[in-house]
């Protein structure tokens, strides 16, 4: 069994790092934020779509690249790393599972996902699990649940409510909205089945998106602990704050593979795939809620502050931690499976074909 990486893959995660370090300079994110109503940019989403991750799980007959889980964790880390504001996950990934995966003869997968590939559409995804929805007046397509079904409707024919975020790159919702026969587009016996995909996929992208703010509020707190000087010594030098730093890394060290073995059980439609999201979704969060503590202990107060870049990250990872489930959600999924009377566990069960 080889859970590595391929070439291509690993390739293709440098180029996007790239890119971003380019593109995504802290100041720039600020400058979004402070000057734009919606929070998002056309011209980044322009330049994600040259880079390919737009249509990056499209099919090729819709002009995609045909691209699967395993290819979207390694970039839903850089997204992290980096703070990226935009709905690239929901549109190119969620939305896509959807759409691809609705009736042959359904106009709506015909219709958006040639414009989703080329970066020339935004889709909000809805779902009870999240009492708001990023994104949805910046959305040229809602996809909604109502009992299991999927309804798509245009944001005009909804009436939306912003809500506040604590991250302020996120613009959230409250819809209200009429399901009629005239937006359903998936009856609920098929759309459960494609609601949990939803769910799972969510959850992987979060969990990778949460280790790459992990590390990157490690990389600034160590950057930091480098530059401060007290006593005439860098803070780095002194034994508690090395290890605050050890303890993050850590963390994160031991999250990450748990993280890439539920994209490998998700890609390979693993029937405890749940299991291994909601793992990975406890273990990533867990990484990213230590990084954001220990990091603003070694930056003091200071840390909190609007001009220190760890705020960024540190909200963000609090507001995505919430998402697509709470540590509560997926701490039972967890429990469910182990505490269970059919429960298989030990080094004995591990490989066993289930």
């Amino acid at each position: 069994m080889d859970f590595t990486f391929d070439e291509q893959q690993l390739a293709f995660r440098d180029a996007i790092r790239k890119f971003l370090m380019v593109e995504a300079a802290p100041e720039w994110l600020r400058e979004i934020w402070e000057t734009t109503e919606t929070g998002r940019s056309a011209e980044l989403r322009a330049k994600l779509a040259d880079q390919g991750l737009t249509a990056l799980s499209v099919p090729e007959e819709f002009g995609g690249i045909n691209g699967g889980d395993l290819d979207w964790v390694l970039v839903q880390q850089e997204l992290g790393y980096f703070a990226i504001p935009d709905s690239l996950t929901a549109t190119a990934y969620l939305a896509v599972y959807l759409l691809q995966r609705l009736p042959a003869d359904v106009e709506l997968k015909r219709q958006w996902l040639p414009r989703i590939a080329s970066g020339q559409a935004r889709v909000a995804v809805g779902h009870p699990i999240n009492p708001m929805v990023a994104d949805a007046k910046n959305a040229d397509l809602l996809l909604l649940w109502h009992e299991d079904e999927v309804h798509a409707l245009r944001p005009e024919q909804a009436k939306l409510r912003l809500n506040p975020s604590i991250d302020l790159s996120r613009r959230l919702y409250k819809v209200e909205w009429t399901p009629t026969a005239a937006t359903r587009s998936c009856k609920a016996a098929l759309g459960h089945k494609l609601w949990a995909g939803v769910i799972d996929r969510a959850g992987l992208a979060i969990s990778a998106q949460l280790i790459g703010l992990a590390q990157r509020m490690l990389d600034l707190g160590v950057d930091h602990a480098a530059q401060r000087k007290q006593f005439g010594k860098p803070i780095g030098s002194f034994q508690a704050v090395k290890h605050h730093m050890a303890d993050v890394a850590v963390k994160i060290e031991f999250a990450e593979p748990v993280v890439h073995r539920a994209a490998y059980a998700l890609a390979h439609d693993d029937p405890r795939a749940a299991l291994y999201v909601s793992q990975a979704r406890l273990a990533a969060g867990e990484a990213a809620l230590l990084a954001a503590r220990k990091s603003i202990q070694v930056h003091g107060a200071m840390g909190y502050t609007w001009e220190a870049d760890l705020q960024m990250f540190m909200k963000r990872a609090w507001a995505l931690n919430a998402t697509w489930g709470d540590a509560k959600f997926h701490k039972a999924r967890v429990a469910a499976a182990v505490l269970g009377d059919d429960a298989r566990l030990g080094p004995g069960a591990t490989f066993i074909d289930r």
